[in-house]
């Protein structure tokens, strides 16, 4: 498939990180869908991307519909919305990949790492979904109104899921977006990344850095 036809969904893209994602990708030459609960709320939403980024072009749409029309499709709601928004648009989800960037952060202990009972958010939405969905999760730990800007991010994403396959395309699409993306290995393993980010709360809080974020470094075989 060629990456630069692709047509990304995003649901939830009403928040910063679907608006940084939106702006990001277009600029990379992917078709945009935002999706939002009502059609209303989609196109309110790309009203605000064209404040923010008057040159990037996005397609309003509700939810299940926006799933439906994705190639690939994205989850940037809260957290306590993850489960319901995956059930009303599941049957648009079959057969794709759906990139999950759920930290299931709980107030006001948003600094405590707080991990559902499944294990992790990622998991739990692949257990909902079943395994005709490709889950992968990414981008836990990118501070949002940062991919709005047009600067360098600090900060690698883990990149897990249970499918190599479509863990390396949510890899390109991370370098797309301008960032430096790791394989993290099976879904399970997004517990760590989403408990990072609690952590990345209690830095930013306790030192003079903002941002914060993570480097993977090492040595390669030469």
């Amino acid at each position: 498939m060629d990456t630069a036809k692709e047509t990304i969904a995003i649901l939830g893209g009403t928040g910063d990180l679907g608006t940084g994602l939106a702006i990001r990708w277009s600029k990379a030459g992917h078709k945009i869908i935002i999706g939002s609960r009502t059609l209303e709320k989609a196109q309110s939403a790309v009203e605000n991307l064209h404040k923010i980024s008057p040159d990037t072009p996005a397609d309003a749409m509700e939810n299940s519909d926006a799933a439906a029309a994705g190639d690939i499709v994205v989850l940037t709601v809260p957290a306590d919305h993850q489960l319901s928004t995956l059930e009303g648009v599941r049957a648009g989800l079959t057969g794709k990949i759906l990139i999950d960037v759920t930290v299931p952060l709980v107030p006001p202990k948003v600094g405590t790492v707080q991990l559902p009972s499944e294990g992790s958010a990622g998991k739990r939405a692949q257990m909902l979904l079943g395994e005709d969905v490709m889950v992968v999760t990414a981008f836990q730990n990118i501070a949002a109104h940062l991919l709005q800007e047009d600067v360098k991010i600090e900060c690698d994403v883990l990149v897990a899921g249970n499918k190599k396959a479509a863990r390396e395309k949510v890899l390109e699409l991370v370098t797309s977006a301008g960032m430096t993306g790791w394989h993290a290995g099976p879904i399970e393993n997004s517990a760590a990344a989403e408990a990072l980010t609690s952590i990345l709360i209690q830095i930013n809080r306790n030192t003079d850095l903002s941002h914060s974020g993570i480097k993977i470094v090492g040595q390669g075989d030469h």
